[in-house]
């Protein structure tokens, strides 16, 4: 088996329609329909089920596009890290992280690795599952996330439980105190991210089913901006993280609701594997940043200033490669 029987496969598994994919991928039908068949032949088993309408995928096929494109992407992520590597010879560090994070202390962090001139930092804007998949590939080494995956290869660490506020009209009467759950429930609500579950939704629409409240979904957005936008222009609120607060409009107001035990959990994600030189420093700046964190220095002074944050351990930047 070579990578180029993978390729053709994921390409007529999105097609599904050997004409198709035999022009998108610039070769004649009849040796691609022979590849295919020396594939299954290979693998022992029908990955298409080809019916006169078209073809559609087996419960095996289904299986193996997901394997397949899990191998392509790795390989793919090498050879660009390889080339990037050769030509700036740094090492890569890719971090996976969902919208609602950045506006933490995660900017924080990777100005702090951006100091290792030997370093070269990647970011990807991911949903947590789909980290889960990237840190697997190789396409990240570290991710940042909200909801709680359970993977053997992936180790996941609660950073810390984060309130969940309410992003309201500036001019909404419910922006001038902190509302309840039930308060909010009876105006239009803006839900993210849209798309696969388990996400950010799940999360908010939660907190009201479980209260036996119902809720007026005015529209779902791919991201925490355009919800904003949306709030903004009056179509309704959305709850979002703590730190989303530090995005400062004059025609929104982020208030606290009257329950403080409501929280979205922080989540930290690495493959399960000894830690290497980068990984170390990620942890120990991390840590850092966590205690500041809970201990109330959010953000910490000196860097609020422009000054020098507080040095990791003696060494441990310089152990980076």
């Amino acid at each position: 088996m070579e990578l180029r029987h993978l390729r053709y496969f994921c390409v007529v598994a999105e097609e599904l329609n050997m004409t198709r994919a035999a022009e998108k991928l610039f070769i004649a039908q009849p040796p691609l329909t022979r590849q295919i068949k020396q594939l299954e032949e290979e693998i022992g088993a029908p990955l298409f089920i080809r019916e006169a309408r078209g073809l559609s995928l087996t419960p095996a096929g289904k299986f193996f596009l997901e394997q397949a494109r899990q191998i392509l992407d790795k390989v793919n992520t090498t050879v660009s890290d390889t080339r990037r590597i050769a030509s700036h010879g740094k090492v890569i560090f890719g971090i996976g992280f969902v919208p609602s994070v950045f506006y933490g202390q995660l900017p924080i962090l990777v100005r702090r690795l951006r100091q290792n001139k030997n370093l070269e930092i990647v970011l990807h804007e991911l949903k947590t599952g789909d980290q889960v998949e990237a840190l697997k590939t190789g396409l990240i080494d570290i991710g940042f996330g909200r909801l709680r995956i359970d993977d053997p290869e992936v180790d996941q660490e609660l950073l810390f439980n984060e309130p969940i506020i309410a992003a309201l009209p500036a001019s909404h009467p419910l922006a001038q105190k902190r509302p309840s759950l039930k308060e909010l429930s009876e105006i239009p609500m803006i839900c993210y991210p849209a798309g696969r579950a388990p996400n950010f939704v799940d999360i908010s629409l939660g907190l009201f089913h479980r209260r036996g409240l119902r809720i007026n979904v005015a529209q779902q957005v791919n991201d925490v901006q355009t919800a904003l936008g949306l709030v903004a222009s009056e179509m309704g609120f959305c709850l979002v993280p703590e730190q989303v607060r530090r995005v400062h409009r004059e025609d929104i107001a982020f208030v606290h609701l009257d329950d403080d035990n409501i929280t979205s959990p922080v989540l930290c994600c690495r493959r399960r594997e000894p830690p290497n030189a980068v990984m170390r420093l990620s942890n120990v700046i991390l840590e850092e940043l966590v205690e500041n964190r809970r201990t109330g220095r959010y953000p910490p002074a000196t860097e609020r200033d422009g000054g020098s944050p507080r040095r990791p351990p003696e060494g441990a930047e310089d152990s980076v490669p």
